[in-house]
């Protein structure tokens, strides 16, 4: 919804009838063009819920390139023992291979998304099943992932995982 500034009613008041018309009709338009060229917050939401499902699925695929694509330049990832990774750890991890996964999957239902103007944060339990070298890990954790949305899209600029569940 468009607003007037107290100086842009004081505008209004002064100008003759046909002129102040002209100037409700410029406020108004330049208004709904702003709004137009945000998405709604539910458009916002399918995106980012859509990104970082095929975010997940780059991961369980080690899909190196997918993976470069979504996350952010500066991409920090802190685990729930404090450990730190970077989107060139990550992308390094995927190359290698150093991970075989058979699930690496939000459980169903669990995944929400909030949006904040150009800032969208995901949780959801994600159910981790795989081999890391030799060792067979499975378990299940929670997750918050932060996107900022920049000229060229969502990106994945922060993630946060829970310790392993029981």
């Amino acid at each position: 919804m468009t607003s007037f500034t107290s100086q842009t009613r004081d505008l209004i008041e002064v100008l003759p009838g046909n002129g102040k018309l002209v100037l409700m009709m410029i406020a108004l338009s330049l208004g709904t063009a702003t709004n137009d060229l945000n998405a709604s917050s539910d458009e916002d939401v399918m995106t980012v819920a859509d990104l970082d499902t095929k975010y997940q699925a780059a991961v369980k695929s080690n899909d190196a390139a997918t993976m470069d694509q979504i996350l952010a330049d500066g991409f920090v990832l802190v685990t729930g023992r404090g450990k730190v990774f970077r989107k060139a750890d990550l992308i390094e991890s995927a190359r290698k291979k150093e991970v075989t996964y058979e699930r690496q999957d939000e459980e169903p239902g669990t995944q929400k998304v909030r949006v904040w103007g150009d800032t969208a944060v995901v949780t959801a339990l994600l159910w981790i099943k795989a081999v890391q070298g030799v060792k067979p890990v499975d378990y299940k954790l929670w997750f918050s992932d932060t996107y900022v949305r920049t000229p060229t899209g969502w990106r994945y600029v922060f993630g946060q995982a829970s310790l392993p569940l029981p």
